[in-house]
């Protein structure tokens, strides 16, 4: 394999011949901007291997600074890949290829030694759908027909990032190489980046993230939206061990943005494995009451979900506040002190989906992103405002438009077409997105950076369910928690390859993030919540059920604060508030606050079907056994027996 050499990591004994190798692997790439010998000798190494491998025109190394990127941004709108939003303060819009839109999960593998290190042993004929795995020896031969070369004519970007507060004890550092300045800027937005990191490094060893858009120079054919992206050879490869990420031919955000999930979902669950903490597909919020008293949950959801709508809820009853840590990922360690389990947001920025978001569904986040931000595959008004579907309302009312008015509105849609509302397809790509600094949240809580985290007092799983499933249900110990959080099922949703309305099972909310064995993930956390660690609570909610008709029972929004009262008031121990069945505790008829709701048909929002869990039982255990099977650790299976049990004799 003739690039074995660059996959190897920088050994102890490897110091003395780093001057050697660099110079000798640099003397033909020049460096456009920065100081390649102040960087620390790992980081020198590894830029002078890879660009070796990829052949850039140039080292570019960022500084993180407002002046690189304005710098950038100049360049970009210069060349028409991005577009000033001319409503807004530094807004701007991206298109990119149509055929570049989403994560890739079909072509995300992750790369070990032996098969089960990252897949459950499942039967023969059955597609494991927690991961996927590909031999070190098959990785050598698709890196060596992908990455050679694969930056001629561009410049490598050196981004050094810090997924979380730089310096934090949760805190862990990467540096991303990229040949995508639309790239630079995002994870500027995303991560904390720049010199500071560099200079907190020292000798450490950090993550290590390629990224390519695989279109080298000269370039060969049509470039669509100034995009550059090779779709057919689409690859996100993982090599846990080696704490490495090689991601080629997309430059979608959840492809490019090398710290996002990847690193802080699939390398980071990893690293929490090996050092005792979690990494987790969860939002962090804290909900203080009318009485003062502050209490912070995580909760994790399926994409689209409603999981940044829930952070940045704005509650409908008076006295109660929430305040958003995180919106999308936790990073989480049982404290030796105390004993409580405590989160910190490893990300800066929020990287939402577009459509559906509004003031009347979030109102916070369409503050969050009325400066310094980025849409990409949202479309654009004649007076150079974003749009995309759930604003036709709202754009009515701001710019006091009539009906026939709203309707001869010039638009230009994600694909750059006129377009007008009525006309058909979509105006924005179902899973356009924002990107946006959190601290322009008007709700961001003020410890949101605090290194040491904050207190978790509840963990939340849900998903999309349209029947079956109640509104909130408590589990009756950390165990039946972790089988409950094993069982999440959702639609499917935009933010992947999927089509369709199909409910599918999405273990932890992780099934696309997974970065290890499954069973061994959820050994990990029945460990974790092992004394003398003081395990949350652990619930379930389903805003998402529906009545015969296709109608929501529940109103959802800011009236979900009064679910999260009922969670809290049993996080502080009240008993009389729940009543015990089959699948867990429920709340007692007149504990949730419905007062001023329009008729809420609590006995069908509430009800337990009988017939409905018998089958979802059996169908759990098929799931189990299929897509975990010995793998599973026992415990989970004697939960699965003991609801059976509880079920049968509802």
């Amino acid at each position: 394999m003739s690039t074995s050499r660059s996959l190897l990591p920088l050994g102890k004994d490897d110091f003395s011949v780093v001057t050697e190798v660099v110079t000798h692997k640099l003397n033909h790439i020049p460096i456009f901007k920065g100081d390649f010998s102040s960087l620390p000798p790992k980081v020198q190494r590894f830029v002078a291997e890879k660009a070796e491998l990829m052949n850039p025109a140039g080292i570019y190394i960022c500084d993180g600074s407002q002046k690189e990127a304005d710098d950038i941004i100049d360049k970009l709108v210069e060349r028409g890949v991005l577009t000033p939003l001319k409503a807004y303060e530094n807004n701007y819009l991206c298109r990119t290829d149509p055929r570049d839109v989403a994560r890739v999960e079909s072509k995300t593998f992750m790369v070990t030694k032996e098969k089960y290190d990252s897949v459950c042993r499942v039967p023969e004929g059955v597609k494991g759908i927690m991961g996927q795995w590909m031999s070190e020896e098959q990785f050598g031969v698709e890196l060596d027909a992908r990455f050679p070369g694969c930056m001629n004519g561009r410049p490598m970007y050196v981004i050094p990032f810090s997924m979380g507060p730089i310096g934090g004890p949760l805190s862990k550092i990467g540096i991303e190489l990229t040949d995508s300045s639309y790239v630079v800027l995002c994870m500027r937005t995303m991560t904390r980046m720049g010199t500071k990191v560099l200079d907190s490094l020292g000798d450490n060893d950090f993550v290590r993230c390629i990224h390519s858009v695989g279109l080298p120079r000269p370039v060969r054919q049509k470039v669509i939206n100034h995009w550059p992206c090779n779709p057919e050879k689409v690859l996100i490869a993982h090599r846990p061990k080696e704490r490495e990420i090689w991601s080629f031919g997309s430059g979608y955000g959840g492809n490019s943005l090398l710290g996002k999930k990847c690193f802080a979902l699939r390398i980071a669950c990893n690293i929490g494995r090996d050092e005792g903490w979690m990494a987790e597909h969860m939002l962090i919020m804290g909900i203080t009451n009318p009485e003062g008293k502050e209490r912070f949950v995580a909760a994790a959801f399926p994409s689209a979900c409603g999981k940044t709508n829930l952070a940045m809820l704005e509650p409908s009853v008076p006295g109660w506040k929430v305040r958003v840590v995180g919106d999308d990922i936790a990073w989480m360690k049982f404290n030796k002190n105390d004993g409580r389990l405590y989160a910190i947001n490893p990300e800066a920025g929020f990287f939402g989906v577009a459509p559906g978001t509004s003031h009347k569904t979030n109102p916070m986040a369409m503050e969050s992103f009325q400066k310094n931000s980025i849409f990409t595959n949202v479309a654009e008004t004649a007076d150079g405002e974003y749009f995309w579907e759930g604003l036709e309302k709202e754009l009515k009312e701001k710019r006091g438009y009539n009906d026939e008015e709203l309707k001869h509105l010039e638009i230009t849609n994600w694909l750059g077409e006129r377009w007008h509302i009525g006309d058909a397809g979509k105006s924005a790509h179902p899973n356009s997105r924002f990107t946006a600094p959190a601290g322009q949240c008007p709700i961001i809580h003020p410890k949101w950076e605090a290194p040491e985290g904050v207190p978790i007092d509840a963990i939340i799983f849900g998903g999309r369910r349209p029947e079956g499933v109640p509104l909130v249900y408590e589990s009756f110990s950390w165990e039946h928690g972790v089988l409950i959080g094993s069982l999440v099922k959702s639609e499917a949703t935009a933010a992947a390859e999927y089509t369709g309305k199909q409910v599918m099972h999405d273990p932890m909310a992780m099934r696309p993030f997974m970065g290890y064995n499954f069973g061994r993930y959820l050994q990990h956390w029945l460990d974790l919540g092992k004394a003398p660690h003081k395990a949350p609570k652990i619930f379930h909610v389903n805003w998402f059920r529906e009545t015969s008709d296709h109608k929501f029972l529940w109103p959802g929004f800011g009236d979900n604060i009064r679910v999260l009262d009922w969670i809290l008031k049993r996080v502080d121990g009240v008993e009389d508030i729940a009543e015990k069945t089959a699948i867990g505790f429920i709340p007692k008829r007149g504990s949730v606050d419905l007062s001023e709701l329009p008729r809420i048909n609590w006995n069908e929002l509430m009800s337990i079907p009988k017939h409905y869990w018998e089958e979802d039982v059996v169908e759990s255990r098929q799931f189990l056994q299929a897509q975990v099977g010995p793998d599973m650790p026992k415990v989970l299976y004697d939960q699965l027996d003991q609801l059976e049990k509880r079920v049968k004799e509802m």
